[in-house]
């Protein structure tokens, strides 16, 4: 579902700072049914990945695939994913329902289908007592509950979700963690990034780790554990971090 090959991103020089390569020829599958996770600390490239995926941002090398369309199709792309990003916010004027009906006839789904789609969707997130409040009275959970719903509202194939629980308490955390399950369930794509381990470990099939713009360890939970002989995934990343430290630094002493 999809299919990155060799992804790379550079951001020019700027008067404030140098050119940066953000991506630097990042390459990993995901597969129908299965949740793929990118874990890494801030600025290790997750979230220009992410957006490349979707189309939202031009790469500077590489391809990629999504649901079989390529870069000289974006608006297929963009019509078969739910792309849910940091800096979305809800408009604050529109209720939680208009927000997600407006995005519903983006995705051109058929005005008789909105009001029952609508209702579900709330039940699902637990949205129903706040579904006709306007946005700019909601919590940071709740509007990252309305969201999430306008991510799916069209119910794409490919979710990508830019660390969709961050900031949240653990209560609407635990709603977007049943939401990823139940997409999974579904037979949907779900690719997300995420610097908490824990929710990487109860979600993902596969995990990828970036740094410094490089997919440097991928595999299954299982095998990060294995390959670095540690009990839980936190662990495992500190310690596929502490290796990359030491290959560089010894680079660098060359």
């Amino acid at each position: 579902m999809i299919e990155v090959d060799g992804l790379c991103k550079e951001y020019p020089a700027t008067r404030k700072g140098e050119a940066k390569r953000a991506v630097d020829g990042v390459s990993f599958r995901c597969e129908p049914g299965k949740v793929y996770a990118l874990l890494g600390p801030n600025g290790a490239g997750k979230t220009s990945t992410l957006r490349m995926i979707a189309t939202t941002l031009a790469p500077t090398a590489g391809t990629l695939r999504v649901c079989g369309h390529g870069l000289d199709a974006p608006q297929r792309i963009r019509a078969s994913i739910g792309f849910l990003t940091g800096n979305t916010a809800p408009y604050g004027r529109l209720t939680a329902r208009e927000v997600i009906a407006y995005f519903a006839r983006l995705f051109e789904v058929a005005e008789i289908e909105l009001p029952a789609r609508i209702e579900a969707l709330a039940r699902r997130l637990q949205m129903t007592e706040f579904l006709d409040r306007r946005c700019d009275k909601l919590s940071m959970g709740q509007k990252q509950k309305v969201g999430i719903a306008r991510t799916i509202v069209h119910e794409p194939a490919v979710l990508i979700l830019d660390e969709p629980t961050a900031g949240l308490d653990v209560l609407a955390a635990r709603a977007i963690i049943e939401l990823i399950r139940a997409c999974r369930a579904e037979g949907k794509t779900v690719l997300f990034s995420t610097h908490v381990m824990t929710e990487a470990a109860k979600l993902a099939d596969r995990v990828g780790v970036m740094l410094d713009g490089k997919l440097v360890v991928e595999g299954t939970p299982a095998e990060l554990l294995a390959s670095t002989g540690t009990p839980d995934l936190e662990e495992a990343f500190l310690a596929i971090v502490a290796a990359r430290e030491r290959a560089v630094g010894a680079a660098a002493s060359r």
